[in-house]
């Protein structure tokens, strides 16, 4: 997936030009990161950024009071953990879909983030070249990790939800 190709997004909401828009959360305590990440989703016109928070409980209320179409976060949040906070967005925002953006890489902590309800959970070290291709992974409901980590997630979680998509690199 190149910066210029549109997301297939499905049946979500439409921009005033009849473009389906997917909603995007931003769930991000560094502020430079998740100005990366926020620049980066700017690039895409089907994409939508409804809002960005810096702690775990925020990215709860948030989910539940938006329910966007995507949750991009963090694992290493303040105040609740982006693990935790994934397991409550689920029960609260059971549509939305989590993709994880983490520099935690070890296999208990992919695993966990996994299994709290991610479909998707790339390194931030990646994310300049994996976050569209994981985007659309995860827009289309299938598994992304990221190259170096996709051998982290044990296959009964790996087609507990859907199919493993790994990144090209």
């Amino acid at each position: 997936m190149t910066e210029d190709q549109e997301i297939p997004l499905g049946s979500g909401p439409r921009d005033g030009a009849g473009m389906s828009l997917l909603t995007v959360l931003v769930a991000e305590n560094y502020g430079p990161f998740r100005r990366f990440l926020c620049s980066m989703l700017w690039k895409r016109p089907e994409l939508r950024i409804v809002a960005e928070v810096s702690n775990g409980l925020e990215v709860v209320k948030k989910a539940q009071e938006l329910q966007p179409g995507l949750i991009l976060l963090d694992v290493g949040l303040p105040m609740l953990n982006g693990i935790e906070a994934a397991r409550r967005v689920r029960e609260l925002s059971p549509e939305s879909k989590i993709l994880f953006v983490s520099q935690e890489s070890s296999p208990d902590v992919v695993q966990e983030a996994i299994a709290s309800g991610a479909l998707g959970y790339i390194a931030k070290t990646n994310a300049g070249s994996d976050l569209f291709a994981a985007v659309e992974a995860v827009c289309q409901g299938k598994r992304f990790v990221s190259t170096g980590l996709a051998g982290h997630v044990p296959a009964e979680l790996a087609d507990r939800q859907a199919p493993q998509a790994v990144s090209p690199r």
